[in-house]
């Protein structure tokens, strides 16, 4: 099997040119060509930022809603007071709970969600849930939009597609731009919009180029250069 395996990504990668820039149109054009993985695979991209994770400031985070999501449904768990549970429920909340719902996370280890959507007034209670939560990056956050006072939005958005995005140790971002199923519009359109958004957030310290290289590629797939306008 890892022969199989070996031998399609040598085929595929001998189809790459590595010296190129593609377009985005052209990079998806080559991913279908040289995918061989047995299933849908994700189409993946990453962004090489010329920055100093070290600073603060130029620690990107943040959550965007693609246009048209990444082919997978988060379950979202809402924590607040019945009116919160009552508007997490409208706008598609899988689970809806107050605080008690913390001490089952961590009695039974319980963890058949993907989001936790709560309340300003309702953070003081998740303190001593830190360190069982934030390692699984289930932590509600402001930055990613899963504090709020605005629990039905959190959860529609959450449900449209939205996902999270930060910068790795490297300064790398990756982030799934959908199914390789989708159709090559929808795909651009994902892209575009994580495009336009990573170069808005470029910090103002940072001095000369910024995004240094993009790679676009399918779950299992070599990585194609990305032309960067």
């Amino acid at each position: 099997m890892v022969k199989k395996i070996s031998k399609q990504l040598k085929k595929a990668n001998d189809l790459i040119d590595r010296d190129h820039l593609y377009s985005i149109d052209e990079g998806l054009t080559i991913i279908r060509k040289i995918s061989y993985e047995k299933f849908d695979p994700s189409v993946e991209v990453s962004f090489n930022l010329n920055l100093d994770v070290k600073k603060a400031s130029q620690q990107l985070r943040g959550s965007i809603v693609l246009p048209h999501g990444v082919g997978k449904i988060a379950k979202v768990l809402v924590v607040g007071d019945k009116n919160d549970q009552d508007e997490g429920k409208k706008a598609g909340a899988d689970y809806v709970n107050d605080e008690l719902v913390l001490e089952k996370i961590q009695r039974e280890n319980w963890f058949d969600f993907n989001y936790i959507v709560t309340t300003p007034k309702y953070m003081a209670k998740f303190a001593k849930y830190g360190k069982l939560l934030g390692p699984k990056g289930l932590m509600p956050n402001p930055k990613l939009g899963t504090v709020t006072k605005d629990v039905k939005v959190a959860v529609e958005n959450i449900k449209k597609g939205q996902i999270e995005y930060r910068t790795n140790d490297q300064g790398l971002i990756n982030l799934s731009i959908g199914k390789l199923s989708f159709s090559d519009q929808k795909l651009k359109e994902n892209y575009q919009a994580i495009f336009n958004l990573i170069k808005a957030k470029r910090p103002s310290e940072v001095k000369g180029e910024y995004i240094i290289n993009i790679s676009l590629s399918t779950t299992m797939g070599p990585g194609i250069r990305i032309a960067k306008d």
